[in-house]
């Protein structure tokens, strides 16, 4: 996927104001509107250009891609790494995506296209006593938050804009509670710390995506754990007892006699403590000692004189 530089589209410099963003939107979409230009090409750029106003106009995902375009060119090769838009707090509820962005190219859909709702236009705030618009951002958690639960205090990053109409990113703190069994993807809810209402309605509330940060043992799948768990070849051949690492403390597993690598082995209720509780998997991974010594050379020598075992039997016909 290329990366898209949004202000050189709309012939703006990055510091740019909310009106001088406008300004060169408004100039280009009536030079390239399909109805006025029929050169080849031009209804290309007008979506391109209104691609770029969509996310330049918007003091959310400005920021947000800000920062994810740091040292980017445009055509670049360029993958948003996982977490990118971590700790930006976002106008709607997560899941809704924005309308009218159909016909966006891959990069803004992978940016932009599952997570963002476009904000309410000014006449649907009008009412006098509405309630305040949700917002939403993701966080990223230790794995071990979720086995027993967790007080944490976070840092959340608000774009807003300036009188002047330029992008200022402000930071607000917040204490919060991490439920113990919580998902990765799962929201937490803090009510009223979302947009303020009107009048006398309520402010909106906060949802909090969690995703967790890699963990050095467990790979979780909703509320299931795997841990990739090596043995050593004649633990796997013969079978024996393994001490295994689990949220809950270490654990003797048993390992079957002519066990295979990637044998997956299920531990019930030692995953996440959801309601109900997920499932640890052990996948085993064959160690093997390395040949770095005449007596371990000798030793492999001599299993391979002395066991009748060709891995590649089955291969011989090659067909």
């Amino acid at each position: 996927m290329e990366y898209k530089d949004y202000y050189a589209i709309l012939g703006v410099e990055k510091t740019a104001s909310e009106d001088e963003i406008k300004r060169a939107y408004r100039k280009l979409a009536r030079k390239y509107h399909p109805d006025l230009n029929k050169e080849a090409g031009s209804e290309t750029k007008f979506k391109e250009i209104g691609e770029a106003n969509d996310v330049l106009s918007d003091p959310e995902k400005r920021a947000a891609y800000d920062q994810l375009g740091q040292g980017y060119r445009p055509g670049e090769d360029f993958n948003p790494p996982p977490g990118w838009d971590q700790g930006f707090e976002f106008t709607g509820r997560p899941g809704n995506g924005g309308a009218g962005a159909e016909d966006f190219s891959d990069f803004f859909k992978d940016l932009f296209g599952q997570a963002r709702q476009q904000r309410q236009s000014s006449w649907q705030q009008a009412d006098f006593n509405s309630r305040g618009q949700d917002h939403h951002a993701r966080i990223i958690i230790d794995l071990e938050d979720s086995f027993k639960g967790a007080k944490r205090q976070i840092t959340l990053k608000v774009p807003e804009l300036s009188p002047d109409g330029h992008l200022v990113l402000k930071h607000r703190t917040l204490d919060v509670s991490i439920p113990k069994g919580v998902r990765e993807g799962q929201h937490i809810r803090l009510k009223k710390q979302g947009n303020p209402g009107h009048g006398n309605g309520e402010a909106g509330d906060l949802y909090l995506e969690i995703s967790f940060k890699p963990h050095k043992f467990y790979h979780p799948e909703g509320s299931d754990l795997y841990l990739d768990l090596p043995v050593t070849p004649w633990e796997a051949a013969l079978g024996g007892k393994v001490k295994v690492p689990t949220p809950g403390g270490m654990v003797d597993l048993n390992i079957p006699a002519n066990s295979r690598q990637g044998r997956k082995m299920r531990l019930k209720g030692r995953g996440i403590p959801s309601k109900p509780p997920g499932d640890l998997y052990v996948v085993l991974q064959i160690a093997l000692p390395p040949a770095n010594s005449d007596k371990a050379r000798q030793i492999y020598q001599n299993m391979a004189k002395e066991l009748d075992f060709n891995p590649r039997s089955h291969l011989a016909t090659g067909s």
